[in-house]
C-alpha cells in the first residue's frame, strides 16, 4: 500500500485493484470541526447547516449525535430540526474551516503510504493489500486523530459497495468489515434503502415489483429491473443487491467538470425582474468559479424550485465553448424564459459544465433533459 515518492512529496499511481478497500468517513464532520474550536459544544444538541438560523430556509448539513437521537439528520428543513431539539445549538457552515480540516485529514491519510480516493470533505477510500487490514485501518484512526483531534470510522471490504456500507456499521469511531461471506447475513433482510446509491424513489419504485429488501432485490429477475431501469442500471442494481462493485481505488487528482450555485430565497420571487436579477447574480458567482479553473463553458443548466417545493431543471449546450460572462447569461436567461408564468419561485440554482483537459470534442457529452 505504498504509493511512488519523489522529492518527498506522493506521486499519483492512478487506478488500481486492491485485496481491500477501507473506506475511512469522519464522524459528524461538521459538528466536530466545530466542537474542535469551541470545546463547550461536546457531547450538546449541535445543528450545523445554512445560516444557522432556523428561521430561515435552509436545510441540515450534519447533526450531533446527540440531536439524532431525536430524529434531526441532514436534509432535514432547519425549521423542523428546531421544532425536534429546541434546545439545540444552531451554527452556520463554515466552509474556508471545513475545507482546512478535511485538506489536513487527507494529506495525513496520503502520509501513511496510502492510495487515497477522496469522494469528499468527509470520506475517501484507501487500497489496501495488507494481511489484516483492521490492523490499517486502526493506524489511519489514530493517525487522523493524532494530527488533526478528529475521529473518523472505517469500513474495510472487498470492494467499495461493501466498504461504503460496512463503515455505518462502525460508527461512531470503530471498524467493521462487510465482505462476500457475511454480505446477507448482515444486509440481506434490511431494506433496499440501505443500500448506497438507493433513494426514497427507487425503493419505491422497486418495491412495486415486491422488492423490498436486499435479498429480494439479489435475487429479482434481471429482466424486471432492465425493463424498470434500463439495461445499463438495470444491471447496476442487480450487483448492488449482491453486494457487487469494483475494487479500484484511483488516486488521481480530482478535476472538476462543472461548477453550480444556488440559492434559497427566504421570500419567493414573485415577478420576472426579481428571478432575472437572481440569475445574473448566479452566473456572475459561477463564471467566477469557471474562471479559476482557466477553462471554457460548453453547456449551462438551470434548476428552478417553484413554491411550495415543485423542482425542474433543463440544461442547453453552448453554440461554442466560451469564458464569456455575457455569453453565459444570455444562455441562462433562454433557459428561464421556459419557466411556468405566474408561479412563485422558492430557489434558483444556475450550472456550468466545463471542457475538461484533453477532453476533446466536448459536444459528445450526453445532455441533462428536463423542463422548466
Amino acid at each position: 500500500m505504498t504509493a511512488r515518492a519523489l522529492s518527498g512529496r506522493l506521486v499519483p499511481m492512478g487506478p488500481r485493484a486492491f485485496r481491500w478497500v477501507l473506506h475511512v468517513d469522519l464522524d459528524q464532520f461538521l459538528v466536530a470541526v466545530e466542537v474542535l474550536r469551541r470545546p463547550e459544544l461536546a457531547g450538546r444538541q449541535v445543528v450545523v447547516g445554512g445560516r444557522g438560523d432556523p428561521t430561515e430556509r435552509a436545510v441540515v448539513s450534519t447533526a450531533s449525535y446527540e440531536a439524532r437521537e431525536h430524529g434531526v439528520g441532514s436534509g432535514m428543513p432547519l425549521r423542523v430540526a428546531a421544532c425536534r431539539v429546541p434546545d439545540a445549538i444552531f451554527l452556520p457552515v463554515d466552509h474556508e474551516a471545513s475545507l482546512r480540516a478535511s485538506e489536513h485529514v487527507m494529506d495525513t491519510l496520503r502520509g501513511l503510504g496510502a492510495v487515497v480516493e477522496v469522494l469528499g470533505w468527509d470520506e475517501a477510500f484507501l487500497g489496501c493489500d495488507a494481511d489484516d487490514p483492521e490492523a490499517v485501518a486502526r493506524r489511519a484512526q489514530r493517525a487522523v486523530l493524532d494530527a488533526t483531534g478528529l475521529h473518523c470510522s472505517v469500513g474495510v471490504g472487498d470492494n467499495k459497495i461493501r466498504a461504503k456500507i460496512a463503515t455505518g456499521f462502525g460508527k461512531p469511531a470503530g471498524i467493521f468489515r462487510l465482505t462476500e461471506q457475511n454480505w446477507f447475513d448482515v444486509m440481506g433482510r434490511r431494506p433496499t434503502i440501505d443500500l448506497w446509491g438507493v433513494g426514497p424513489k427507487v425503493s419505491k419504485r422497486l418495491a412495486a415489483h415486491g422488492i423490498t429488501t436486499v435479498a429480494d432485490l439479489a435475487a429479482a429477475d434481471a429482466d424486471v429491473l432492465v425493463a424498470e431501469f434500463g439495461p445499463r442500471m438495470g444491471a447496476w442494481y442487480g450487483d448492488l443487491g449482491n453486494g457487487r462493485g469494483s475494487a479500484v481505488v484511483d488516486d488521481t487528482p480530482w478535476v472538476a467538470r462543472g461548477h453550480s450555485r444556488e440559492t434559497t430565497y427566504q421570500r419567493n420571487l414573485t415577478t420576472p425582474g426579481q428571478v432575472e436579477a437572481a440569475l445574473r447574480d448566479l452566473v456572475t458567482q459561477v463564471h467566477a468559479d469557471t474562471e479559476a479553473e482557466d477553462r471554457p463553458v460548453f453547456r449551462v443548466g438551470l434548476k428552478v424550485r417553484y413554491a411550495p417545493f415543485l423542482t425542474q431543471d433543463r440544461s442547453r449546450k453552448l453554440p461554442a465553448p466560451t469564458r464569456s460572462l455575457g455569453d453565459l447569461t444570455a444562455a441562462v436567461l433562454a433557459l428561464a424564459e421556459g419557466m411556468e408564468p405566474g408561479r412563485e419561485v422558492r430557489l434558483l440554482g444556475v450550472r456550468a459544465e466545463m471542457v475538461m483537459p484533453d477532453d476533446g470534442d466536448a459536444s459528445e457529452r450526453t445532455p441533462v433533459r428536463g423542463r422548466i
